[in-house]
């Protein structure tokens, strides 16, 4: 399963890299952890500092679009790169990270749950001869 975590940002060069380095690297049932930043037309290094501390995506609007926009843009985007999962985070560390896991914890219970009960079903299937 493919996590992506995003990450609506005005001017938050700064908080950004205490926030990305607060965020789960790793997390059991997760294959994959990535990071999206959406720079909402900045006039910081917002997405310079996005780019150095190695964040995964980075979308910059060349002018301030909100809030809304940002985190619309930025669940679309994180489909289109094949998300399983998507949690949005603000950009200055008001969540803790350690949180992500806690938060999307029920939906890989219920995936585990699915996965098991299918591999049940295709198993019970009369073989042909």
């Amino acid at each position: 399963m493919k996590l992506i975590i995003q990450i609506p940002c005005f001017n938050e060069e700064k908080t950004l890299p205490v926030t990305v380095n607060d965020l789960p690297k790793k997390i059991e049932g997760i294959d994959a952890i990535e990071i999206l930043v959406i720079d909402d037309g900045s006039t910081d290094k917002t997405s310079e500092v996005a780019k150095r501390i190695g964040v995964n995506h980075i979308v910059r609007f060349n002018k301030k679009k909100g809030l809304a926009e940002g985190f619309m843009t930025g669940l679309d985007i994180c489909l289109k790169l094949g998300a399983d999962i998507i949690v949005n985070t603000d950009a200055d560390n008001q969540y803790k990270g350690e949180d992500i896991e806690k938060l999307i914890k029920p939906i890989l219970e219920k995936y585990i749950q699915s996965y098991h009960r299918k591999e049940l079903q295709i198993q019970a299937l009369p073989q042909e001869e």
